[in-house]
């Protein structure tokens, strides 16, 4: 795959009717890629689809709840019957659930899993077999800071991308052993950003979402993940407080479970106005939330 050039690649990007991945879509069109765009919600993707046309580019809607198997390898399918390749896969959909881990209900637990973890499997797999076919191919997993560190009250997405690093890894050492030269494996670990993960995260902690501090915006991880499209790296930290926790875990990680569970706490359980349980967007979408950005900043 030639580099620093976009033009009429052929990218899927799951998680696509918001956030990381809406932003994602919009930047890939505005370079000349053709599109294949996977979410729950289909008409916000066919909106984005109509967004993405206006650059002169291609783009096909394809709805997909990546949790679930079948749904994924379809994806695949209509990508290849669409335009013939896959250049470049983003494993981007996720979804979260705050709370004490006894408070989340198991069933939300599991499909936090189901779609952050096996989703991630489920389009590493299909990406990956259609990557070896064609001798080249860049697969784009977006993990998060929390998949290199822990904190409390977000048990089920800390496991899960935790699984999606040692997937990640795992597989490249693979391409590396096997001596594998066109097909790559990018991990991106966000730290907290300004998207509405926060508006469809499941939340049993009986106040309302608070989102960690500093909440970044999210056109950096969007610029991330073009850039890994062009000149693909291992591995990238987006926000300067993921680099510091991260290096704080590995140098003294008693020191920093201890501060990063009280800093999470402080922000989510003191002084926060009480609100119901809701599992949010975790078991099915919701309408709230389509944008880029969440807003949160500027409020």
């Amino acid at each position: 795959m030639a580099r620093n050039n976009l033009h009429g690649k052929v990218v899927v990007i799951t998680g696509a009717s918001s956030g990381f991945g809406k932003g994602a879509a919009l930047r890939f069109a505005e370079e000349g890629a053709s599109l294949v765009l996977a979410a729950r919600r289909g008409d916000l993707l066919d909106q984005l689809v109509s967004d993405c046309e206006q650059h002169g580019v291609k783009a096909l809607a394809q709805p997909t709840d990546v949790s679930r198997r079948e749904d994924v390898e379809r994806l695949a399918e209509a990508a290849i019957a669409a335009f013939g390749r896959i250049d470049v896969w983003v494993n981007n959909a996720g979804v979260g659930a705050l709370g004490r881990f006894e408070s989340i209900p198991l069933e939300i637990h599991e499909q936090v899993i189901r779609t952050d973890l096996l989703g991630t499997l489920y389009g590493s797999y299909v990406a990956y077999r259609q990557f070896l076919k064609q001798a080249g191919g860049i697969l784009i997993n977006i993990s998060s800071e929390a998949g290199q560190h822990t904190m409390p009250y977000y048990s089920s997405y800390a496991a899960a991308k935790h699984g999606v690093i040692g997937l990640s890894d795992s597989l490249r050492q693979e391409i590396d052993q096997a001596k594998i030269k066109d097909v790559h494996v990018c991990r991106v670990m966000p730290t907290a950003h300004d998207t509405p993960f926060f508006d469809h995260a499941a939340n049993y902690t009986g106040h309302e979402v608070r989102p960690p501090k500093p909440l970044h915006d999210p056109q950096n991880v969007v610029e991330t993940i073009v850039r890994l499209a062009r000149d693909p790296k291992d591995k990238e930290i987006v926000g300067g407080d993921g680099v510091v926790k991260i290096l704080m875990k590995t140098l003294a990680p008693a020191v920093e479970e201890k501060m990063v569970a009280k800093v999470i706490h402080n922000i989510q359980y003191e002084n926060v106005p009480p609100a119901g349980n809701s599992p949010g967007a975790v078991p099915a979408p919701i309408a709230k939330g389509t944008g880029v950005s969440a807003g949160r900043r500027q409020r």
